[in-house]
């Protein structure tokens, strides 16, 4: 498949390899855009297998709900259980602008409530990216990043089972699951050219491609954050009682009337998914200054989180999908 065409019969962008990706229409979008397309070029100064680097390299990006719970060394410890080596490490800031490229072919699915939530602690500190490879390379296996995103685990935390990342380090709520990892070839050089100035992003590529075990600077971020970022337990009921208790303290700054009315009727029937979720609406509607992460814990467990009977622009793809690729691939 080649790039869209305009009118004039000229392609909206360049055509992207399928190696990359085994979607068609993600091949057409990334043609033309930005973050990809710079990511892709500078690699290709770096080496001349752009194709077999991101096909044996996965990325992984530990959020600011992992600082805080101090799961990054629960997740170095686990990649190296599951024979992947941490190649390169730095941190990114996940600004509310990163947040909206990163996720921008899927975030048509986020309510409002979603995006709000996500503003509150996705740019409360640092991230850490780490960038990874299987120990063993394995002829006609599929592409880490594709293994790495089912070894991961499911953003519904009922649907994790054990073994998978995000049951070992946390089944917090739909929002709050800690890592994210980049579906497929394609979106591991599209997600590095959103969290990295091309200075950085050439210094993550040439440690990748060294290929040394970088499980100690790994570490060593982790201990940075830790130092600079209090440790929060993310578990639900101990923040609904904070919020109720934080209210109780904030009704008496609201002006006498409706609002402070609500506000307290909302915080006496704060008991079921329905309460919390009147008591969130009445704090904001009151512009009540709370802790942003006791919001956010009760917000992901309350509130709506995915808007229905939309599909994302590009969904995931599984191992298997990338084995029938391949073979199409290879019959060619």
């Amino acid at each position: 498949m080649t790039a869209d065409m305009t009118t004039t019969g000229r392609p909206f962008g360049d055509d992207i390899s399928p190696a990359l990706t085994c979607d068609p229409r993600k091949r057409s979008l990334f043609g033309s855009d930005t973050y990809f397309l710079e990511s892709v070029e500078q690699l290709g100064t770096l080496t001349a297998d752009v194709d077999g680097f991101l096909h044996r390299h996965a990325a992984l990006l530990l959020k600011p709900d992992a600082v805080v719970s101090r799961q990054i060394p629960t997740t170095i410890d686990w990649l190296a259980r599951g024979g992947f080596r941490i190649v390169a490490a730095e941190r990114t800031r996940l600004t509310r602008t990163a947040v909206r490229a990163l996720w921008y072919f899927q975030w048509n699915l986020a309510t409002p409530q979603r995006r709000r939530l996500a503003d509150m602690f996705m740019d409360s500190c640092d991230a850490v990216v780490l960038v990874v490879r299987p120990e063993s390379d394995s002829a006609g296996a599929p592409p880490a990043s594709v293994v790495m995103t089912e070894r991961k685990g499911p953003t519904d935390p009922q649907a994790r089972i054990p073994g998978q990342l995000r049951y070992e380090i946390g089944r917090y709520s739909y929002l709050l699951n800690l890592v994210h990892t980049p579906d497929e070839p394609a979106d591991v050089a599209r997600e590095l050219g959103i969290h990295f100035d091309p200075a950085l992003r050439e210094r993550v590529y040439a440690s990748a491609l060294a290929g040394d075990d970088r499980s100690d600077r790994a570490r060593e971020l982790a201990e940075q954050l830790h130092t600079e970022v209090p440790e929060r337990d993310l578990t639900f009921q101990p923040a609904a009682e904070r919020l109720k208790h934080a209210v109780r303290q904030g009704e008496e700054s609201v002006a006498p009337g409706p609002l402070r009315d609500e506000l307290r009727a909302a915080r006496i029937a704060a008991e079921d998914k329905d309460g919390y979720r009147r008591l969130l609406e009445a704090v904001w509607l009151a512009g009540l200054p709370l802790d942003a992460w006791d919001v956010v814990v009760v917000g992901t467990h309350v509130l709506p989180m995915k808007r229905t009977g939309l599909a994302p622009v590009l969904d995931g793809v599984s191992v298997t999908d990338w084995q029938r690729h391949m073979a199409r691939l290879s019959a060619r």
